[in-house]
């Protein structure tokens, strides 16, 4: 099993900032793909950003040029910097591990993100 712990959600204002973490324990294994997923109420959960073993990032549309992701493989920890921050933004954001080779996908239980108008 692997076990995911996200931290730094809160509530912000319209074009502020805040950063996410999310440190991974239990069987990690290199090779694994992390990234960031949310949920808003009412709509399904979308990738937000995810981040390859080699460094490889790819983003939604919505959060290009606003967010960004980076990890500490050394520390088994992903990161999410996110600025410039709309009230769209608004969900529960959940933490991603996954091994596709190997089909194994963990999720982190989320944090809410709140961004004010």
């Amino acid at each position: 099993q692997v076990q995911l712990v996200e931290s730094g959600g809160g509530l912000v204002q319209a074009g502020g900032s805040l950063t996410l973490s999310c440190a991974a324990s239990g069987r990690v294994f290199s090779g694994n793909v992390m990234g960031w997923y949310r949920q808003a109420p009412g709509k399904e959960r979308e990738l937000v950003a995810n981040i390859t073993p080699g460094g490889t990032t790819n983003y939604a549309d919505s959060v290009k040029g606003r967010f960004t992701i980076s990890r500490d493989s050394a520390k088994n920890t992903v990161y999410l910097q996110m600025s410039s921050l709309k009230p769209d933004d608004t969900a529960v954001y959940y933490c991603n591990y996954r091994r596709p080779i190997f089909s194994e996908n963990w999720w982190g239980r989320g944090t809410q993100v709140t961004v004010s108008s």
